[in-house]
């Protein structure tokens, strides 16, 4: 897979993309580890055996996690991927700038962790495992025998079937509150994503309105330039038609020479200041796009943000409910309990009425 003698300031494999890490406080929303776009690289650590993906922002490292077999990295969106480190109790977001380079970081991310689990297979003892069945096989013959010699359960009493009714909703309302939570957290994944493509959008952004007031004021100024250029161009056919008028000879000509030559590479200059005002202005189109872009990514925001707060609605509801079905259980368990003592009773009433009959029969 990969060779185990690179070192570990050798890297393994690198690629460039802007770094996030999930909030710890809500577990919903990235924050932006990192400015700008930096270096993550896979390494592989000869000392421990194992494998590790390292990114460093200046002096500060922001990713640090050792490759699990357990690891998964998912891709979101066309540029962004994710996985969890249990260890450092986060989850890493990475946002690319091509879908080529997410599917490159991707299959890295699956090689190296097949290497990491190959690296521990290597490293387990085989006698662990010997011991460890030696140990697993009594505790399995000891729990099947409780299991087999342990009474069946019967149900006689009418009320414990009421029982086991109120139980059965239980675990339904159970599910249904596991399957509302299920649909929050893939709303949740689907917000982040859109906040992830949101940032790289304001951060483009930004990049383009600063070009963009560059490329005004570069504009502004090859107009006042290119005005003057056209006035030394007028001046300088009218100087060349003034020598063609009055027929001069001699140095004239080589004047008239000059002047030609000055005229040409002045609508030379001309034609290329016109060609870098259309590239200004294509780019002022692609500012546009870029903007209505972000709008639709704030809408399709703003959508996400209502559908997570209807379901959040739902889940309200649905602990209501469960907590209005506790409550019922206990009153259904408090009847079960004082019918059973009046059962009881009754019972105890029967033995004593039984046992006086009997006497009765004897005498």
């Amino acid at each position: 897979m990969f060779p185990h003698h690179r070192e570990r300031e050798q890297p393994i494999f690198s690629a460039r993309a802007h770094v996030f890490q999930i909030d710890p406080a809500t577990k919903r929303n990235w924050i932006p580890a990192s400015k700008h776009a930096v270096t993550v690289s896979f390494f592989y650590d000869a000392n421990r055996s194992v494998y590790r993906i390292i990114s460093v922002g200046g002096t500060k490292a922001i990713i640090n996690c050792t490759v699990t077999p357990s690891m998964t990295f998912t891709k979101t969106s066309q540029k962004f991927g994710q996985w969890a480190d249990s260890r450092a109790n986060t989850v890493y977001g990475l946002g690319f700038a091509t879908e080529q380079q997410l599917h490159q970081f991707s299959e890295k991310f699956k090689e190296v962790k097949d290497a990491a689990r190959l690296a521990r297979e290597k490293s387990q003892d085989k006698d662990l495992a010997n011991t460890a069945l030696t140990i697993a096989a009594p505790q399995f013959s000891q729990d099947l025998s409780d299991e087999l010699q342990s009474p069946p359960v019967m149900c006689v009493n009418g009320p414990e079937d009421k029982l086991f009714r109120s139980q059965s909703a239980d675990i339904t309302l159970s599910s249904e509150k596991e399957r509302i939570k299920k649909m929050l957290s893939e709303g949740s994944i689907c917000e982040m994503n859109l906040e992830s493509e949101l940032f790289t959008l304001q951060d483009s952004n930004s990049k383009l309105v600063a070009a963009l007031h560059e490329a005004n004021a570069n504009v502004e100024q090859w107009k006042k330039q290119l005005a003057a250029y056209q006035e030394e161009t007028e001046r300088l056919r009218d100087q060349v038609a003034d020598l063609e008028a009055h027929g001069g000879q001699g140095p004239s000509d080589l004047l008239k020479d000059e002047l030609t030559q000055s005229l040409e590479e002045l609508e030379a200059l001309l034609k290329a200041k016109d060609e870098e005002i259309h590239i200004l202005q294509s780019k002022k189109a692609e500012y546009h796009e870029m903007e209505h872009d972000r709008d639709e990514a704030m809408h399709r925001l703003r959508e996400m943000e209502m559908r997570n707060s209807e379901l959040e609605r739902r889940i309200q509801n649905t602990e209501q409910n469960l907590s209005n079905s506790l409550e019922d259980r206990d009153r259904v368990d408090v009847e079960i309990q004082r019918a059973i003592e009046i059962l009881d009773i009754k019972i105890f009433d029967l033995n004593d009425l039984r046992q006086s009959l009997f006497k009765l029969i004897d005498k």
